[in-house]
């Protein structure tokens, strides 16, 4: 039963976070500064989870082979390669450290 529960305040929590993000005023929403914070947050959220998933095990810091492929990501990415060539690099580059280590 208690998952229930985790799943309805969770519902209800995501419900008022949506509501609180209707009902802000559009002059606040049309100014310069939030309009920057708001190009810029997905970035940095996106980077932060990037390197979360990469670097983190839990409660440690591992550096393995999915460093590796962001290596080989970020090293295409450079190159201006396209974007499947960059998944790509990222997945072979992944895979043949795995299989080496």
């Amino acid at each position: 039963m208690n998952i229930w529960i985790a799943i309805g305040l969770t519902a209800a929590g995501c419900y008022l976070a949506k509501l609180l993000g209707l009902m802000v005023p559009a002059g606040v929403l049309e100014r310069p500064l939030v309009q920057r914070l708001a190009a810029l947050l997905p970035v940095a959220l996106l980077a932060a989870l990037t390197a979360q998933q990469t670097f983190g095990d839990g409660q440690q810091l591992v550096l393995d082979a999915r460093a590796a492929g962001l290596a080989a990501a970020a090293l295409a990415l450079v190159l201006r390669a396209p974007f499947l060539v960059v998944v790509g690099a990222a997945v072979v580059v992944t895979a043949v450290t795995r299989a080496m280590l």
